[in-house]
Order: structure tokens, then C-alpha cells, then sequence
């Protein structure tokens, strides 16, 4: 595997996980994007908010300043405003997931050795982006899952349904998988 292959690959999974949230959001209601089951829960909209701000402060200038911008109100991304509609914050995604995209596109071979730091800790930018998906997969498996309890019995699953395995391995290859 070369370099490119691996920022290449990044690029495909954030647009796989960008995908997968989104193809989630559309499934709710307003009044369920900003629902939380509990006190100390937070909301698709929160949870938006936050990887927002988040791929806001650490793609933007990703190789010559720090991942965390001293411009960045982290707390603030925790709480929703009158202001924050589907849509201001879907556009809000929507620039996140731009600066990141960009960001690693820029990147060239060689960059993945290259160190950065993010709150002043200093990581190879390979480590750094790593960090990212792990951070983004695990808050867009929770707006699913927030989503699949909101839509009930009205969620349109985003991969292979349940009980219907052997039928997808047969749409894709013309063979039934056998154990």
C-alpha cells in the first residue's frame, strides 16, 4: 500500500461516514433532531454542533497551527440556540466536512510523516487523522443510532436489512453464501 493509497482511503471512509449520517438525519423529524433521551444526553443537533466545531478547528490551517484554534468555544457546542435550525446547522456540517475533505486532499505523500499538534500535544499527521475518524465513526454511529430510536418502525436501514444477508451476497455476486 502506498502513502496516497492510505489518504486516498481517508478520504473515501469520512465521505462513507458523512454519507451514513446524513441518509440517518433525513429519516427524523425537526422536533428529533434536537430530542435528547435524557438530562445528561445530548441531541443529533448537539452532536452535529460538535463534530462541527470540532472539523472546523482541526483542518483548518491543519499543518502550520495547532488542531485546537484558541478562536474555538468547544462548551458552546454543547448547547443548542434559537437560532440553530436543521438548517444553519446542516449548513455548518456542511463546511466542517468541506475544510476536511480539503485538508487531506492537500495532502502529498510525504505529509503523513509530518508532525502536527493538536492542544499542544504533537502527533504525526498520519496519528492525526486517525484520531479523526475514530472520533467522527463513533459520533456518527450515535446520530444512527439516535436517529433508528426517533424514526421507529419508519427507518429505512443503511445497510444490509436484518435476515437478509444470504440475499444480498446473492445480488452482489450471483451466489448464496454458504457457511
Amino acid at each position: 500500500m502506498t502513502e496516497q493509497t492510505y489518504i486516498d482511503d481517508c478520504l473515501l471512509q469520512l465521505k462513507k461516514l458523512k454519507k451514513q449520517a446524513e441518509r440517518a438525519i433525513v429519516q427524523i423529524k425537526d422536533e428529533h433532531l434536537v430530542a435528547t433521551l435524557g438530562a445528561d444526553s445530548n441531541s443529533i443537533a448537539v452532536i452535529v454542533k460538535h463534530l462541527t466545531g470540532n472539523m472546523r478547528s482541526r483542518w483548518t490551517d491543519f499543518l502550520t497551527s495547532d488542531g485546537e484554534k484558541p478562536n474555538r468555544n468547544r462548551d458552546s457546542e454543547f448547547e443548542l440556540n434559537t437560532g440553530d435550525t436543521r438548517e444553519k446547522i446542516l449548513a455548518e456540517w456542511e463546511d466542517g466536512w468541506a475544510r476536511a475533505f480539503a485538508a487531506i486532499s492537500s495532502l502529498k505523500p510525504g505529509d503523513l510523516d509530518r508532525t502536527i499538534k493538536i492542544r499542544g500535544e504533537v502527533y504525526i499527521v498520519l496519528e492525526a487523522i486517525n484520531r479523526q475518524l475514530t472520533h467522527y465513526a463513533s459520533h456518527v454511529g450515535q446520530i444512527v443510532l439516535l436517529a433508528k430510536h426517533y424514526a421507529g418502525s419508519n427507518w429505512q436501514t443503511l445497510s444490509i436489512p436484518r435476515g437478509k444477508s444470504k440475499d444480498f451476497e446473492v445480488s452482489k455476486t450471483g451466489n448464496r453464501y454458504s457457511p
